[in-house]
């Protein structure tokens, strides 16, 4: 069976890596294309993931449009020659649209309600997958399971953090530090929303640097004043990095939920949080593992109690609590590909 797998962020490596390998492990032929997005091609690199970069970064929303407008097209010139059986991505724009032209079956994997693009993806997708709690409902081949994408990678079964990967490169496990992770608002979904201001970032750093080690990662240029603070590990070491943490603060939706699934106290200040929120951070926060604020100094409040009286071992827990209710996300990924791509395999043949 031939799959084509694309992406177009960090987050997707890490949550396809393990399915990867699964599906080589079995014969199956895996096609990966990518954008030059963050430090997605670093990764790809680092996990010896072969790969096709098919279009760079933008930094505008006309910018962004130009971007996909290309991946687009290159892919489908890519898959026409390839001819797949099933195509796979998180978001799935490129994927929805060119699996049907080149005779494949589309699968794609969204956690985020209420996004514009979903009407870009869901009506030409064959298979949408979604947690549980999924608040919208995309009809007929919408099929819901018990985890999130976070867990394709985070779970203890596929995750163990290592102190001394930490202590090769200056951090000291033991002792107490903070993660903090500003983020760019670029892309299509972003549109209107924001996180922290430079006001509050400013608070939350001087607080959080009188309490410990303070590390930060933008997704962005790091501005100058918080320079002294840049990541002193490698990217792929970023989890064992969070894992040890003492708290996470950030208006990343990826990395709050993250920390969340780690056991790590997390806040996260994104301007859509709210009763309205995603239905995941919902259900974090009703485990005790996230607190979410549209109010970045609410935010910055909560990131100062935390400091003063988590307790890591209530955390613990908890997070136990969530994995004792969730699922293998690898291998049900997996299970979902070989049985879509198979379909169309028959299909082919016939």
């Amino acid at each position: 069976m031939k799959v084509v797998i694309t992406i177009q962020h960090p987050a997707h490596v890490h949550f396809f890596r393990h399915v990867i390998k699964a599906l080589e492990e079995d014969d199956h032929d895996v096609h990966v294309f990518a954008r030059d997005k963050d430090i997605a091609l670093v990764l790809l690199d680092h996990y010896d993931i072969e790969h096709t970069v098919l279009a760079g970064k933008a930094n505008s929303l006309s910018g962004l449009a130009r971007v996909q407008a290309t991946y687009e097209a290159r892919l489908l010139h890519e898959t026409m020659r390839i001819r797949p059986d099933v195509m796979t991505a998180i978001g799935g724009v490129a994927v929805s649209h060119v699996a049907p032209l080149v005779g494949a079956r589309s699968v794609v994997w969204i956690d985020n309600e209420g996004a514009q693009s979903h009407r870009l993806t869901t009506p030409l997708a064959h298979v949408v997958c979604t947690p549980r709690r999924f608040r919208d409902d995309f009809g007929s081949n919408h099929v819901r399971y018990d985890g999130y994408h976070e867990l394709a990678y985070l779970h203890p079964d596929r995750f163990a953090p290592n102190p001394d990967r930490l202590r090769e490169y200056g951090v000291t496990p033991d002792e107490p530090y903070f993660l903090i992770r500003f983020r760019q608002w670029s892309a299509l979904h972003d549109v209107g929303q924001n996180g922290f201001s430079r006001e509050a970032k400013r608070d939350l750093v001087s607080f959080l640097s009188n309490h410990g080690d303070v590390y930060v990662t933008s997704e962005s240029s790091l501005p100058e004043e918080f320079a002294e603070y840049r990541l002193p590990v490698p990217p792929h070491l970023v989890h064992d990095l969070l894992a040890f943490a003492d708290l996470y603060v950030g208006d990343s939706a990826t990395m709050a939920t993250e920390a969340a699934v780690l056991g790590t106290p997390a806040v996260r200040a994104q301007s859509f949080a709210g009763e309205n929120d995603m239905t995941n951070f919902l259900e974090l926060a009703e485990y005790g593992l996230l607190y979410s604020t549209a109010d970045d100094r609410d935010a910055v409040e909560r990131a100062k109690y935390l400091v003063r009286d988590a307790d890591p071992e209530t955390f613990a827990r908890r997070r136990d609590r969530l994995i004792e209710d969730k699922i293998d996300v690898v291998d049900y990924v997996t299970d979902v590909l070989v049985r879509t791509g198979r379909r169309q395999e028959v299909h082919n043949k016939g």
